[in-house]
């Protein structure tokens, strides 16, 4: 994946109130996601340091809690990795330490479509993740050649793997696609990845046509007419 540069700065000041105040001088809440797992009390509390704009969310019942961090970032800042095609790792930056991390979440506006809020997850290089990755397709499919229209369901398909081995995109070759036929995501499969859609959702396929449909009426037509004559 390409990487991005991101600085924020931790938020302390939480609630509605203060979130919309923020969003007045165009920026957007952050909440970084997937941090430390740490030991809780008795009591579900931890009593280890947090650095401003942390908080510990406990996890199950087995006295576990996660790190996480409630961050601001600049829309300006954020501009092109939310509205790109483009799927990046987040070299985030702030109070003086970088962390990497994916995109996970947006919250927009209902009417406006403005950013309301945006969901960071933390990544290792030893912790898998799962990202939408955008689908190409390549090749040219015998179907299409024989009158049908290829058509490309998923725009983009789940994947889980470790960041390092993800790819920018899922190239898909529809060279064997025939009229009528498909490829759906149990058919995929890379190496270091796993395509974790549903494993009937269709992906691409080639569908018929009037053209594709007149054709094949044209040649069963001719096919029979030969063997009358044969007979």
């Amino acid at each position: 994946m390409k990487t991005y540069q991101l600085n924020a700065e931790a938020r302390t000041d939480l609630g509605k109130k203060a979130a919309k105040a923020l969003r007045k001088e165009n920026k957007i809440p952050v909440v970084l996601n997937g941090g430390k797992l740490v030991d809780l009390d008795k009591d579900g509390n931890y009593n280890g340091k947090l650095l401003a704009g942390e908080k510990v969310v406990p996890v199950g019942r087995d006295g576990k809690g996660i790190i996480t961090t409630d961050l601001v970032v600049n829309f300006a800042d954020v501009r092109k990795l939310i509205y790109s095609t483009d799927v990046y790792v987040i070299d985030l930056t702030y109070d003086g330490q970088t962390r990497k991390a994916v995109l996970k979440d947006l919250q927009f506006h209902p009417v406006s479509d403005a950013v309301l809020h945006m969901d960071l997850m933390e990544v290792t290089e030893d912790k898998p993740v799962v990202v939408e990755i955008p689908v190409h397709l390549e090749g040219h499919a015998v179907g299409v050649k024989a009158g049908g229209k290829l058509y490309l369901s998923m725009k983009k398909v789940k994947v889980k793997g470790l960041y390092k081995d993800i790819p920018e995109t899922i190239m898909l070759n529809v060279d064997k696609l025939e009229i009528g036929k498909a490829i759906k995501v149990r058919d995929c499969q890379f190496d270091n990845i796993e395509l974790v859609s549903a494993k009937e959702l269709v992906i691409a396929g080639v569908r018929a046509t009037r053209n594709s449909a007149a054709a094949a009426a044209t040649e069963d037509g001719e096919a029979a007419e030969g063997e009358a004559a044969a007979e």
